[in-house]
């Protein structure tokens, strides 16, 4: 199989260098084009005002991945390797493995999840896998996870290409209990800005933001209601995997209006 894979961590990153290898090494063709530095929280933004620069990069991963550094954005890094590294479409977009969470409300800034987001836009099967920790370094669970994973939705494939968000807990692989399709929860932060002052006597500001609550998402009209959500799941230490759409309508709402009459 030929895989893509990105993130947001950027191309150093222990995550990316992990998954790769780990992949490559079961004979899939894999090619990297991540970031040349961190672009975490980064969301879905593109670079337009400037120019891309990409160059390739070798003596850091396994000798058999194509690797890419790229001066963009994750989600550049996702349009630049389908649309002018790579000759043919890879079979999967893979994102990460990010080193932190990625759940409930995350994912709206998430550069893990937008790269991932992007393939899917194309129409490739697409997974973001990120280690629940900003701590733990045990990324090889993860890596052996995205292995059985790709292998079954290459047995199994899915009727439509789809976007799949992992979260692994940050424990030994055999303490995970099992994997839970789950739903997007909720988290809610502080919103905290440091004022500071630079050597030249300008101010400027640091968001300092600190997670005060984890929610669970109430009962989603569309699904079953004891479908965990991943903020729930993953403390229990379960592998997490919630599927996403870029579709952002709400439907219920869409009814709603047509019901009030606000239409002329």
């Amino acid at each position: 199989m030929k895989i893509l894979i990105s993130n947001d961590d950027g191309i150093f990153a222990l995550g990316i260098r992990t998954l790769a290898n780990t992949i490559v090494s079961q004979g899939h063709q894999v090619i990297v084009v991540a970031p040349d530095r961190e672009r975490s929280a980064t969301g879905h933004g593109l670079t337009l005002h400037q120019p891309i620069r990409a160059q390739k990069i070798e003596g850091v991963f396994h000798p058999e991945v194509t690797v890419w550094s790229c001066s963009g954005t994750p989600s550049d890094c996702v349009k630049l390797g389908l649309n002018a590294i790579s000759k043919e479409q890879p079979d999967f977009v893979l994102s990460g493995i990010n080193h932190g969470s990625n759940l409930g409300t995350d994912i709206l800034y998430s550069g893990t999840v937008s790269a991932a987001m992007e393939g899917s836009i194309d129409g490739i099967t697409s997974i973001a896998f990120s280690l629940a920790s900003f701590t733990s370094v045990e990324f090889q669970p993860a890596a052996n996870f995205a292995v059985k994973l790709i292998n079954q939705l290459t047995q199994n494939p899915l009727p439509e290409a789809t976007l799949l968000n992992v979260n692994i807990p940050p424990v030994a692989e055999t303490d995970i209990k099992g994997v839970k399709i789950t739903r997007q929860g909720i988290r809610r932060y502080t919103e905290n800005f440091q004022k500071r002052t630079d050597p030249r006597g300008k101010s400027y500001y640091w968001l300092a933001g600190e997670l005060v609550e984890e929610l669970e998402q109430p009962e989603h009209i569309y699904l079953p209601p004891d479908l965990p959500t991943d903020v729930q799941a993953i403390k229990e230490n379960y592998i997490t995997m919630t599927p996403l759409q870029y579709n952002l309508t709400d439907v219920v709402t869409v009814q709603k209006l047509k019901d009030s009459g606000i239409e002329n």
